[in-house]
């Protein structure tokens, strides 16, 4: 005696399409959390290479400092740090300054006379952060700091310590900072909004002796 094949009931058929739809949705989030993990590490190494190139910038900036006696080679009020860099044809002032959150780098046209370095140093002073030859390196700084190392110790790099006098100066004997053997700078970035805390980076160089 044969018997017949029997199917699928209704509720069989309803519970294995649940199943299905429960371990698809299971699917879809555990490859929806690859790629956000993927995202977001490709989004940290390419912060990462990008500071490392900013950074290549700034210690290029102060390995070619240049002190002329007419301005001063390296100045820093707080926002803006000012420098006189030298190149194969001529001077270059390069102000790095944080507008905003934004860590920017302006640079002048090379100069090859006094007057316009000291022209040229007096702009720098005058810039709106809108200039063509402005440049965006960083974007997320919450505030930057530099100390210059001097006397076998780092200080503030607004200090008035280590003055000395300036035959170039306007008035006879007006002092000039002392030019540092060393520069720190510290970036705090700003935290992301996935409750990531602001974090601190620091870097230090040594400058170039200046020749007599």
């Amino acid at each position: 005696m044969s018997i017949g094949r029997r199917g699928f009931t209704l509720v069989e058929v309803l519970v294995a399409l649940t199943l299905m739809a429960v371990l698809a949705s299971m699917s879809w989030q555990g490859i929806a959390s690859v790629a956000d993990a993927k995202r977001a590490s490709d989004e940290r190494v390419n912060a990462t290479l990008r500071i490392g190139t900013v950074l290549a910038q700034w210690e290029q900036d102060l390995g070619q400092l240049h002190d002329t006696a007419l301005v001063p080679a390296l100045a820093f009020d707080g926002m803006t740090l000012r420098l006189v860099r030298r190149q194969a044809d001529g001077l270059q002032v390069v102000a790095w300054a944080l507008r905003d959150g934004r860590w920017m780098r302006w640079a002048s046209p090379l100069v090859s006379r006094a007057a316009a370095l000291q022209d040229t140093w007096l702009a720098s002073y005058q810039l709106l952060g809108n200039e063509p030859e402005q440049l965006l390196l960083l974007d997320n700084v919450a505030a930057w700091q530099i100390y210059f190392y001097r006397g076998n110790a780092w200080t503030n790099a607004q200090s008035s310590a280590d003055l000395r006098p300036n035959a170039a100066a306007p008035a006879p004997g007006a002092p000039r900072a002392q030019l540092p053997t060393g520069v720190r700078v510290v970036l705090t970035m700003q935290g992301s909004a996935e409750g990531v805390p602001p974090q601190t980076l620091t870097r230090d160089l040594l400058l170039a002796p200046q020749l007599p």
